[in-house]
């Protein structure tokens, strides 16, 4: 056994003191679905309901136990890094100072302030994160705190790699594909690190989310690079730049074990999964379920766990969930359509609508020309193909459109 694998053992067994092992479950949903045998290895379910807590702990007791008269952590965070460090800080019982943007939603510094109580102190610095990080590092040094990094730290890594410590405890026999999401890369250079020496012929999938492949950019480059634009939708994966400690274990990856997903496509996974199996999972925490679906004629017949990576999710935003999972599953449409200005033009349009066809927006954009009237519309329906029908329909009448529903940039400003 190695010296990583024998540590990230000793440090699976100390979290005992702090939670339970988080539960390894069949899914008979998914199992049916893919004709294979699916585990979910729920971290969504740890204390701060992400796997963060595990790094975080192993990085403070090793800290602790080096420089035990260390009283100061600090950390830059607006997710499950900071819920993770809070926790550990009350633990431990020393002082968190959590630096997060100006911008960071109340209901993740509430649910920081709950789990660290009196020990953590939240500063809100700088509109965007990289900000936010100069301040954390530049007040740690002042202060002569330590510390912690969300992923590029050694130690950090070696405190996630308890994740799949427990999953071979749990299962009666090795699984065949285990399935993890990638943000910083802390998750997966720990898991790829332990399997390294314990469980070699175990396959590793490694899932980015299509707005922010940090790892496959690394890949292709040879070592890190900082990606131009990354969209922040799935918050808890999506890094611009992935980090030198991890890729320094994860630059040996084969390209085509690294995966992206659609960001549209994960929220169709989330809501099927609360609808479903009343789970309720963080865009990054349902990419290792969402890319099942790519993987479909690989996994049948063989067993695979999936690491859902974390549950903080903000109800706020469930309409918005919904909305792109509707519009991705193409269940909905938005139109600019141009209605004639005659007597029954608006009779004429609403008689081509399928019995099951819904107007959900219905906003007229301009008055100007005299012969026809532009609008705005949204139309859900529960099946796509009377959408396409209805559109065939227009298509033959006096109705001009524009199928607006994939244009980014027009449906991000009038949608």
């Amino acid at each position: 056994m190695t010296d990583f694998a024998q540590t990230a053992r000793n440090a699976t067994a100390k979290m005992r003191d702090l939670f339970a092992a988080t539960p390894l479950q069949r899914n008979d949903f998914l199992s049916a679905r893919f004709d294979a045998d699916i585990w979910l290895k729920r971290e969504d379910l740890s204390p701060v309901r992400s796997y963060k807590i595990r790094g975080a702990f192993n990085a403070m007791t090793k800290a602790l136990a080096t420089q035990p008269n260390q009283s100061t952590f600090v950390c830059a965070s607006a997710g499950n890094h900071a819920q993770g460090v809070a926790f550990n800080c009350r633990h431990f019982g020393v002082k968190g100072v959590i630096f997060m943007p100006v911008t960071t939603p109340q209901q993740k510094i509430d649910k920081t302030h709950a789990f660290g109580g009196d020990a953590v102190t939240i500063k809100l610095v700088g509109d965007y994160f990289d900000d936010t990080l100069a301040a954390a590092q530049k007040y740690c040094a002042k202060v002569g705190g330590h510390f912690l990094s969300p992923f590029d730290d050694n130690d950090v890594i070696e405190g996630q790699a308890s994740v799949v410590v427990e999953i071979l405890n749990e299962l009666p026999s090795a699984p065949d594909m285990v399935i993890l999401p990638v943000g910083g890369g802390g998750l997966s250079a720990g898991v790829l690190s332990y399997f390294g020496s314990e469980a070699p012929a175990i396959d590793v999938r490694l899932v980015e989310p299509k707005g922010g492949t940090s790892l496959a950019a690394a890949l292709a480059n040879g070592s890190p690079v900082t990606l131009d634009r990354v969209d922040n939708f799935v918050d808890g994966a999506a890094v611009a730049r992935i980090g030198e400690k991890t890729f320094a274990v994860l630059r040996d990856v084969s390209p085509d074990k690294v995966m992206d997903v659609q960001e549209d496509r994960i929220c169709t996974t989330m809501v099927e999964m609360l609808n479903v199996e009343g789970i309720v999972l963080e865009p990054a925490g349902a990419l290792s379920i969402d890319v099942l679906t790519d993987l479909k004629d690989q996994i049948r017949g063989k067993t695979v766990v999936c690491v859902t990576s974390g549950g903080n999710f903000d109800f706020e935003r469930l309409p918005e969930v919904k909305e792109r999972a509707l519009r991705f599953s193409g269940l909905k449409k938005y139109l600019i359509l141009r209605m004639p200005q005659r007597p029954g033009a608006l009779k004429e349009f609403l008689g081509l609508l399928g019995p099951d066809d819904d107007i959900a927006r219905f906003e007229y954009l301009k008055k100007s020309a005299r012969n026809y009237g532009t609008v705005l519309i949204g139309i859900e329906s529960k099946d796509r193909g009377s959408l396409l029908d209805l559109l065939d329909r227009m298509s033959t009448k006096d109705f001009a459109f524009q199928d607006i529903t994939d244009n980014e940039a027009l449906a991000e400003f009038l949608v």
